[in-house]
């Protein structure tokens, strides 16, 4: 029995740890509820951030510092600034001067950079004049300054210029595309999309592969198909810069669930890969489908439809990507592991996946759930 009891505890523990938890604001003060609807740190402060990395950064008596998710202050507010920890690191200001922070609100040293940047699963920026490098989170150079530009990484690859060239890093700083293209996009499955001369392809296993006739080509994401631009008309492309469906379109958006949105004739519906349409194009406007199966619709204001177009939430919605605090780039409209943000006239909340509202409340502003 004593050590059923002890795995409860942890167990309780674990889930209270990893627990995420959203930024609202009610009556003038921010607090934070859980994905009950309950308030987990109650509305209390004038100004406060979202969730990183296990900590937010408050603000009490005109200083910042941080709490943890039970509300308990874990590093005294006594920074004039403070932004969002990431990878056990925090750039803070004091003084008029901005400087990186560990957990326990130890100062970090590291090296001269002309501007502290934050770091992003483990890796941060440093400028030392007209150049940029990279840092870790132990402070060392991974690559020093000597690029004109380096992108945010996304899955493990940044794009990086130098003499108006681009190509593409990974986070050892080893060049996986060479820096030869006038343009280039993210890094998916050793393929990314390039403009080479006057000329848009793919660059597949280092080798370019040019796509005729195409003007833009968008990055291909979270699966293997892509949508690109030719004479004015949007269709999809494959990793091999196949044609997978003709350019048809007005607009397009990516593929999510096998199905995509796309516009003719100033209105919006979802297709199938074999570029049959699944949900007449009758909307004012539409978004990918979520991994949760549903997609927001718009006629006047938005709602959300299931995959055979079925309306689940009726479209009397606004929806946002973000908040007002809003930092992760991958912040999605729609629904988010089984919740939407939406906005109820001038107050925002939560709805669940049956059109329920979160706790039945509404808030003068609601952040996305984060930990």
């Amino acid at each position: 029995m004593k050590k059923l009891i002890f795995l409860w505890v942890i167990t309780i523990q674990f889930v209270s740890a990893q627990q995420e938890l959203a930024l609202v604001r009610k009556n003038g003060n921010f607090g934070y509820i859980s994905k009950t609807g309950d308030f987990v740190i109650q509305p209390k402060f004038k100004k406060a951030k979202n969730f990183s990395d296990g900590l937010a950064s408050v603000e009490e008596n005109g200083k910042w510092g941080f709490i943890n998710n039970k509300g308990e202050w874990v590093i005294s507010a006594i920074f004039d600034e403070a932004k969002y920890f990431n990878s056990g690191i925090c750039v803070v200001a004091k003084d008029k001067k901005w400087f990186y922070i560990n957990k326990k609100g130890e100062t970090i040293q590291s090296p001269t950079s002309d501007k502290v940047y934050d770091f992003d699963d483990g890796i941060a920026f440093v400028r030392v004049g007209e150049k940029v490098g990279l840092i870790n989170s132990k402070m060392e150079f991974v690559v020093e300054p000597k690029y004109e530009v380096i992108k945010p990484f996304e899955n493990g690859y940044a794009r990086v210029r130098n003499n108006d060239r681009w190509g593409i890093i990974d986070k050892t700083g080893k060049v996986v595309v060479e820096l030869i293209y006038d343009e280039i996009g993210n890094y998916y499955k050793n393929t990314t999309w390039a403009k080479n001369g006057s000329v848009f392809g793919l660059v597949i296993d280092g080798k370019f592969k040019e796509i005729a006739g195409v003007d833009k080509i968008w990055d291909f994401s979270i699966n293997d198909i892509t949508y690109v631009r030719k004479n004015n008309k949007m269709g999809f492309v494959d990793l091999n810069g196949k044609w997978i469906i003709e350019p048809k379109y007005d607009k397009v958006r990516a593929f999510v669930n096998d199905l995509a949105p796309v516009c003719v004739d100033k209105k919006w519906g979802y297709i199938n890969r074999n570029g049959d349409f699944i949900v007449e194009p009758i909307y004012e406007d539409a978004e990918v489908f979520s991994l949760d199966g549903l997609a927001p619709v718009k006629e006047v204001n938005w709602g959300f439809i299931d995959r055979t177009g079925k309306v689940i939430v009726d479209t009397k919605y606004g929806i946002s990507a973000g908040g007002v605090f809003a930092i992760f780039r991958d912040d999605e409209k729609g629904f988010v592991n089984g919740l939407a943000r939406v906005k109820n006239e001038d107050k925002w909340g939560f709805i669940k996946l049956d059109g329920s509202v979160l706790g039945n409340q509404w808030y003068q502003n609601a952040e996305l759930f984060n930990k």
